[in-house]
């Protein structure tokens, strides 16, 4: 494993600057890039510590603020109730082609940085899950991480629902990997068999990983982080990433 630095940039968006935290090996050299998408609180602890455990293994990790345009830059929402009812509300105010636009916005700047060899890749939770799965419709992803996406079954994201994530999935040309606690309420079974159906249907190139766990097993904050499922959810993002979008320099 290599260190991990961090910057701060601020992309040009359709709706104004995006502030983003790019994460990058400490070694000389260039590396493939990843697009990391956060949960409705923006950039927390346990997403910085996401970041930098992909850049430590070298990758050029770029996290976008989600809500730029909804909040003021830098800020990071608090893990309850008032913050969490917040979140929610912006997901559902941000129209979906601002969501796009975004992900298009942070793809550009990664394959166009002098320190990114220009694979790319995407990774999310939670509402980043679902914006990940989104971002992996671009055509120049190589490979996509969703854990726990919400709102794709439901058709949910964006301000005017119903999103057409579903009639898009056929667009996915580069390999996914979608993992899932069994025991989260945000997206029960049927609404994981709707995402495999259309998966299958459209002939995407998926791997498919349920576990014993409630929502956000991953956040190593609160209760429901599964310290085990999360190490072999680790090993599987780093082997989709390496086998798709190569070492770089390491």
């Amino acid at each position: 494993m290599i260190l991990a630095d961090t910057e701060t940039v601020d992309l040009s968006t359709a709706t104004g600057p995006m502030r983003s935290y790019m994460f990058r090996p400490v070694a000389e050299g260039r590396y493939p890039g990843i697009v990391l998408y956060s949960e409705i609180y923006q950039v927390t602890g346990p997403i910085r510590r996401i970041a930098a455990f992909l850049a430590g293994h070298g990758f050029m990790v770029l996290v976008p603020e989600v809500y730029h345009e909804l909040e003021p830059l830098g800020t990071v929402l608090n893990y309850d109730k008032p913050d969490t009812d917040r979140g929610n509300q912006h997901k559902i105010t941000k129209p979906l082609s601002s969501y796009d636009s975004d992900s298009r916005a942070a793809l550009d700047f990664l394959h166009t940085f002098a320190h990114c060899t220009g694979k790319l890749g995407v990774m999310g939770i939670c509402l980043g899950g679902h914006l990940a799965f989104r971002a992996a419709m671009n055509q120049d992803v190589l490979a996509g991480v969703c854990f726990y996406a919400t709102d794709i079954h439901t058709r949910s994201l964006g301000k005017a629902p119903p999103d057409n994530t579903l009639d898009r999935v056929g667009e996915i040309k580069g390999e996914l990997l979608m993992g899932w606690g069994r025991q989260d309420p945000h997206i029960p079974q049927e609404g994981r068999a709707k995402i495999y159906k259309a998966l299958t249907d459209n002939e995407v190139l998926f791997q498919w990983h349920e576990f014993n766990n409630a929502h956000a097993f991953m956040r190593d904050e609160g209760h429901r982080y599964d310290p085990a499922s999360t190490q072999i959810s680790q090993s599987m993002i780093l082997e989709l990433f390496k086998r798709k979008l190569g070492g770089g320099d390491l």
